[in-house]
């Protein structure tokens, strides 16, 4: 990283050059600022437990992965795997038939992907399970049938669990096959359905059941808005749902297509994708509470990283890293070698301790950290030499 004298130094004066430079120069101590706060943030929030890897407020996480949202609401962002863009090269890289037999195609006209019916029901070429999936729909304008018979379709997560499609504005049926029900399960919140016609929105958080040895380890749930109103929220899936049946606890394959369903009714669909979600900690995920096996197992994965780090470091930053370590996992020889460390470091702080002000303090914390959290020694000679040195100075401290 470039120094700011050696910046101001090369920095290419010329026509708006101070507003450039000054631009640069605010970069420049906003990386310095965030790069000082990530430092301080060791021996901060409270450590690794049984179940929880990660310490609180914990720099050794990994950054969330950056992505560009969409420039209009509901518009794609960056990440997201798009299954219909309005074309037909779309529908055709993207979708099929499910009726190998058939008479008649599904139809893309005016950038609408339109049930036909007797086409049978559609399913992507992409599986997946636990997602983000964003699709508008619209029941035809022409009002024929009432009931279940009017503006009928139907959005199958993984092939199974279906969000009703139908055209409900001022249509009762009934309540768990209404538009923005989990089909056979749950009713929506609240009808907030527009007239027939025009375009309506669903935004669905889907999680799928995941069982193992016979055994549920989640049930599943789906979270869902209708043109930006909830109408699911975190509902349990209870075996995902049937018609006419009722649905028991079962396990749900691993990946599975998306399906748009013919019910005899000309729905139009648009704008269809989705996101795949980050892995719940039953899957192998290591975000939120964890098995003790997997805790430990993470542990022992991210003191590792922190003692390869280390060795890349001198002085007082391998010093801290290697006290870093400890909170995940106890190892003899980075206790040893932070020892020896520890010990270097205040033979050569201590004849001059003003010229190593923010580093004794920097280190005096992580001791004490590391006392407070039981991965030290309560009467370690070290503390008491750190302390002294602090109190003969005058200098006051911040606990953690």
């Amino acid at each position: 990283m470039a120094s700011l004298a050696g910046l101001v130094a090369e920095f290419p004066w010329g026509m708006n050059s101070e507003l450039n430079f000054f631009r640069a120069l605010f970069g420049e101590v906003l990386y310095l600022f965030l790069f000082v706060q990530l430092l301080w943030a060791q021996f901060y929030g409270d450590p690794p437990d049984k179940t929880h890897p990660w310490a609180v407020h914990d720099n050794n996480r990994p950054q969330p992965p950056r992505i560009e949202p969409g420039e209009i609401l509901g518009t794609p962002p960056s990440d997201a795997i798009i299954l219909f863009d309005g074309t037909k090269e779309s529908f055709k890289a993207n979708w099929k038939h499910e009726k190998h037999k058939r008479k008649k195609d599904w139809k893309v006209i005016n950038g609408a992907l339109i049930a036909v019916d007797g086409a049978g029901d559609l399913l992507s070429k992409a599986t997946f399970a636990d997602c983000q999936l964003h699709i508008e729909w619209a029941a035809p304008s022409k009002i024929i049938g009432s009931g279940q018979g009017r503006g009928n379709s139907g959005i199958f997560l993984m092939g199974i669990t279906e969000i009703q499609v139908l055209d409900n504005y001022k249509n009762p049926t009934y309540p768990d096959g209404f538009a923005g029900s989990v089909y056979g399960i749950m009713p929506p919140m609240v009808n907030a359905l527009k007239p027939p016609g025009q375009w309506q929105t669903y935004d669905i958080i889907f999680r799928r059941p995941v069982h193992r040895d016979g055994k549920a380890l989640d049930e599943g749930y789906l979270t869902v808005f209708l043109n930006g109103v909830v109408v699911q929220d975190g509902t349990p899936l209870e075996g995902g749902g049937l018609h006419k049946d009722r649905s028991r606890s079962r396990s749900f394959p691993v990946k599975g297509p998306l399906k748009l369903q013919d019910h005899g009714n000309p729905v139009q669909y648009r704008n269809i994708w989705y996101r795949e979600l980050r892995q719940r900690s039953v899957e192998g995920g290591t975000d939120g509470e964890l098995s003790y096996e997997a805790t430990t197992t993470k542990r022992a994965e991210i003191a590792a990283s922190i003692r390869k780090d280390a060795t890349t470091k001198k002085g007082k930053e391998k010093l801290l890293r290697l006290m870093e370590s400890l909170c995940y996992e106890e190892d003899a020889v980075a206790i040893t070698d932070a020892e020896k460390l520890r010990s270097e470091f205040i033979d050569q702080v201590k004849i001059n301790p003003d010229s190593y002000k923010e580093d004794i303090i920097q280190v005096n914390n992580a001791v004490k950290y590391l006392i407070k959290h039981q991965r030290m020694r309560v009467d370690h000679p070290h503390i008491e030499i750190l302390e002294k040195i602090i109190k003969n100075n005058g200098w006051k401290v911040k606990n953690n």
